[in-house]
């Protein structure tokens, strides 16, 4: 039988492993280059008029390393470009903004606990603030108040707060800091596009055309490449955060998502500074478990009571409307509800796993695709088969959810 909504779950399997493959890829080459230049030996006077060297082994060789601080005197032949990582990492996350979020907007990006607003308007919010970020990020960079890299820092610190504020106030706790994440990781990459590769461009049209390059595009896309290596650590956990409903699923969130961005300063910061051998940083893992402990601390004091609010957004009423739901949901609270409700019952959980609560048909509503897919079209939950769900119970939750969506 053709269903849809198994090709979408596959499509976005598919699209989310490309993105991972992708982001791996950019990620390591951009730590590999940040060690490398900060590890480059600048007291060694060479030939070639480089501005520095290294020497590297690795898989059964050696590598010489040179970099020349503006450019080589000829062009070479040859020459690899680093891009397509930093633009497929993006148009791959992007891909699975719309397939999950937007596409899903009423399930997954609005919560009307928290704003209630349509689904459109949340997608428009969303492609604006994205869009936001990097024109007054960029604007600011280019800026006189740009040309002082530890001012600049500290009020992008600044706007990534008032940010998480922002998404928090506006989306579910689950979409907010995945928002926050996609929103720095546009800035990332357009850094790379508009501005990193842009200028490398025109240094290379220098040389081809046999003038000098100007210093200053190497030293602008520097400055953004550095920002990139800050930012990069922060992105990962907001965007693993959807995955543990502790880091989102209480009323400090934005405040969690604020302190994220601390600890990677903290971490690349004692990685930064041993590759450009200056020294153990070793106070930044202090800094680091302190940073974590409070996260981890803060999570346990409020979990958000939002939900705790008998609202549906026009999906979720829709499905509740629908022929068999009143069955559905007396299986799933039989089936599901001990563990995944506000005070699990189940002996050793003390909250909800994943944060996804079935006890009232609002909730078992939201959640009806994850159950349909879990619990109906496979055996994966409950766990081990713990609460004893047959395979009519099964087949009731696949029926409806076919003829419901």
């Amino acid at each position: 039988m053709f269903d849809a909504a198994l090709l979408m779950e596959w499509l976005e399997f598919a699209v989310r492993w490309l993105h991972v493959i992708t982001a791996v890829a950019w990620i390591g080459s951009s730590f590999y280059f940040i060690a490398l230049d900060l590890g480059l030996h600048r007291d060694r006077n060479l030939a070639s008029g480089a501005d520095g060297e290294e020497w590297q082994v690795h898989g059964g060789g050696f590598y010489h390393v040179q970099k020349y601080l503006v450019a080589p005197e000829k062009m070479p032949d040859d020459l690899v470009w680093f891009k397509w990582e930093s633009y497929s990492t993006w148009l791959s996350g992007f891909a699975m903004l719309i397939l999950v979020y937007y596409l899903g907007a009423e399930f997954y990006l609005i919560d009307p606990n928290v704003l209630d607003i349509s689904a459109w308007q949340g997608v428009l919010i969303s492609l604006a603030s994205l869009a936001f970020g990097w024109v007054v990020y960029d604007q600011i960079c280019k800026s006189k108040f740009g040309d002082d890299n530890t001012r600049l820092m500290l009020l992008l610190y600044v706007i990534l707060v008032a940010m998480a504020y922002f998404y928090t106030s506006v989306f579910s706790g689950r979409a907010a800091l995945l928002h926050l994440g996609a929103f720095t990781a546009s800035i990332m990459s357009a850094n790379v596009f508009f501005i990193i590769m842009p200028n490398q461009r025109i240094v290379v049209a220098d040389l081809k055309a046999g003038r000098t390059p100007d210093a200053k595009y190497g030293k602008i896309a520097k400055q953004r490449s550095t920002h990139n290596n800050y930012l990069t650590l922060p992105v990962i956990f907001l965007m693993l955060s959807n995955h543990y409903p502790l880091s989102f699923g209480t009323e400090y969130n934005w405040i969690i998502a604020s302190l994220v961005f601390l600890m990677g300063v903290t971490i690349r910061h004692y990685f930064n500074t041993m590759h450009a051998r200056q020294g153990d940083a070793h106070w930044t893992w202090g800094a680091t478990i302190v940073i974590f402990l409070i996260i981890a601390w803060l999570s346990s004091l409020s979990p958000s009571t939002r939900s705790d609010v008998a609202m549906a957004t026009p999906g979720v009423e829709r499905l509740m409307a629908s022929d068999g739901f009143d069955e559905v949901h007396g299986i799933v609270r039989g089936r599901c509800a001990m563990c995944h409700a506000q005070e699990p019952v189940w002996e050793g959980l003390y909250w909800a796993p994943k944060g996804v609560l079935l006890e009232t048909p609002e909730q078992v509503a939201a959640a009806a695709k994850s159950v349909y897919f879990q619990a109906g079209l496979s055996h994966a939950m409950p766990p081990a088969n713990l609460s004893r769900i047959t395979q009519d119970e099964r087949d009731v939750i696949v029926a409806w959810y076919r003829a419901a969506r």
